[in-house]
């Protein structure tokens, strides 16, 4: 969501009405927030994610590590996941290693799935995975696709 979309007064309203016309389960829809937009108007932040929360729905914050977060925000919003910033992980892996791995460690102390962006090779995969990181995004599993052309992939391709 656009730091615009999450401020509306009717934001969880709106969910909550798409959500009966779908009749999608809340538990299957997760809704990105940033990790600057997350950092402003902090009582109606925590407001709104409580009651997206109360709905069944996730939330992550998006691009974790790149803005002026600070930890106690962490502890007080009620999200479901951190997004690591592929900076992270494509820059200078070596130095941003111990980073990663205190992002990891922390999510998790606080209940929080981690997801890597960003990831374009095996040694990275593989270094998230020793480190428990829950899921990860980018190029390693497969560049953007068209629709018709991920149903291909998911056939022919096994899931790691």
């Amino acid at each position: 969501l656009s730091a615009l979309q999450f401020l509306q007064k009717d934001l969880v309203h709106r969910v909550k009405q798409i959500l009966k016309e779908t009749g999608l389960d809340p538990m299957y829809l997760e809704l990105e927030i940033t990790e600057s937009m997350a950092m402003t108007n902090e009582e109606y932040i925590i407001q709104t994610l409580n009651e997206l929360r109360n709905l069944g729905v996730h939330v992550s914050i998006d691009d974790f590590g790149t803005g002026y977060s600070s930890l106690k925000y962490l502890s007080r919003f009620p999200v479901s996941k951190l997004k690591i910033d592929k900076v992270f992980i494509s820059e200078n892996q070596e130095q941003n290693q111990a980073i990663v791995k205190s992002i990891i460690h922390m999510s998790h102390s606080l209940n929080m799935k981690v997801i890597a962006e960003g990831v374009e090779t095996a040694e990275q995969w593989d270094f998230l995975k020793s480190e428990k990181c829950d899921e990860i995004q980018g190029y390693f599993y497969s560049k953007p696709l068209p629709a018709e052309e991920l149903i291909t992939v998911f056939e022919n391709k096994p899931v790691h």
